[in-house]
């Protein structure tokens, strides 16, 4: 069984250069993503292109994900050169501001520092591992001292609680950033600090696979109240565990991801679980027992995707990274549970209800084809679709039998890439569903992914200009 989990990998220092590109696809890249809070413009889209001749290189679908700064606070720059060290019980200064911090003055660039911040708060530095509890307010800066410390380098992010931040998503600046990368013509966009539904439908942009497909990171307390409505608003949903579990006590985190993934799940929408999943591989050959635990666990909660951050971005073997990733993962799949999940999604309370009549038809005919290739032990179920959505809705039922998604859109094409046990082809059929099915399966028959004898299922419109999947056929391949 091939690996059904996708990978995402952040593409940084460490991993950019053409040949490490197409190593890490190699490897196991599925989508590759570019953080957009550190760098130039300029820098990132070279970055871009790059990822795009290596995929076309080793001849693979790769995805492209940029991620936007969003109202994030930063400090001032540690230094890159094995930054500084805040040790515990030192004492610190905070000011607002964006020039050098050092072991005892610390710039924050968040102009409303000083009126948001009090006494007895606790700010955390990076992935939360260094934490400064403020002591006192002394006029133009604050007084605090080092509860938890450890190494900070370049321009760490500072958490401040939502509830207290002023600026909202997308900011300014992120709307200038995804009009570079919108006319590039980008895949993906995730977008930073959602607290509503709201927030995601400011990106203006036309809806995927016109436009990217926007991904909303669940970082906030708001968010998690209105999860059900970005759900909707969103095209894919990242459960951002860094200042998701900041905001939250660490022991609501596991449960948080679980109601999540399951939620996204019930209503059709990738979901992407990030942050940590295989840390100490920054500098470590290989990760912890707790790591591949962790990155299982993931899977066997119904991720759609996987993703490494600073592991592939500024670690020591980012090839290596992914490698152990797909490794874990590709494990984790051939244990998943697809028994008793076909239970879990057979329950109303997990299975959402369809918004339109359209959706609706299409959730009937996909169930339906899910059913057919359990009970025919089908090879292959083939979904012909044009935006993806046929084929997101038959992902969410973890079939055993390969999931085929032909789409006449490259770019449709190239966000199905996020898609759990999606490969995703560019399709020439056209005209009435007998010719598209006929298209298809010799395609794939072609191409070694169906054999003379092996049984799939198709699905499509029972026309070309068809807005729902109604016609489903079960196809032994001649």
């Amino acid at each position: 069984m091939p690996r059904r989990t996708k990978i995402i990998a952040t593409i940084g220092p460490s991993s950019d250069s053409p040949r490490d590109l197409e190593a890490l696809i190699e490897a196991g890249m599925d989508v590759a993503r570019i953080g957009l809070a550190h760098g130039t413009i300029e820098e990132q889209l070279e970055r871009y292109y790059r990822i795009r001749a290596a995929a076309r290189a080793v001849g693979r679908n790769v995805g492209i994900l940029v991620d936007l700064p969003g109202p994030k606070v930063r400090a001032g720059s540690f230094g890159e050169n094995g930054g500084v060290e805040l040790a515990p019980g030192n004492r610190v200064i905070l000011r607002p501001g964006n020039g050098v911090s050092t072991a005892t003055e610390i710039e924050v660039d968040y102009e409303y520092l000083l009126a948001d911040i009090h006494a007895g708060d606790r700010l955390m530095f990076g992935d939360g591992t260094v934490v400064v509890e403020i002591e006192e307010h002394c006029g133009d800066y604050l007084a605090g001292v080092v509860a938890h410390g450890g190494i900070v380098q370049g321009r760490p992010g500072v958490h401040i609680p939502s509830d207290r931040l002023r600026t909202s998503a997308p900011t300014e600046r992120d709307l200038r950033l995804l009009d570079v990368f919108v006319d590039a013509g980008v895949d993906m966009v995730a977008l930073s600090f959602v607290r509503s539904a709201h927030d995601v439908r400011r990106i203006g942009t036309e809806p995927h696979p016109r436009g990217p497909l926007i991904v909303a990171k669940i970082e906030t307390r708001a968010a998690v109240q209105n999860l059900e409505g970005i759900i909707a608003a969103s095209g894919a949903i990242m459960v951002a565990r860094g200042d998701l579990g900041e905001e939250f006590e660490i022991e609501e985190l596991p449960h948080l991801q679980k109601e999540i993934i399951a939620k996204c799940i019930a209503m059709g929408r990738p979901v992407i679980t990030a942050t940590q999943m295989l840390e100490s591989m920054i500098t470590a050959p290989s990760p912890t027992r707790a790591e591949a635990t962790d990155v299982a666990n993931a899977v066997f909660d119904g991720t759609s995707a996987v993703m490494l951050s600073a592991e592939t971005a500024i670690g020591h073997d980012p090839i290596e990274a992914v490698a152990t990733m797909a490794r874990i993962a590709g494990h984790a799949d051939q244990r998943f549970p697809y028994d008793s999940w076909t239970a879990r999604l057979t329950d109303r309370h997990v299975l959402g209800e369809a918004a339109s009549l359209d959706s609706k038809m299409t959730d009937t005919i996909t169930m339906a084809a899910w059913r057919a290739a359990a009970e025919v032990k089908a090879n292959a179920i083939i979904c012909i679709t044009r935006s993806g959505f046929t084929a997101r809705s038959i992902a969410r039922f973890r079939p055993q039998a390969r999931v085929l998604a032909y789409s006449p859109d490259p770019r449709a094409v190239l966000q199905l890439s996020m898609s759990w046990g999606t490969t995703a082809l560019g399709s020439q059929a056209h005209g009435a569903f007998t010719d598209m099915a006929d298209w298809a399966v010799n395609d794939a028959k072609r191409q070694g992914l169906l054999r003379s004898g092996d049984v799939a299922v198709v699905v499509a419109g029972s026309r070309e200009s068809s807005e729902a999947t109604d016609t489903l056929r079960l196809v032994r391949v001649p």
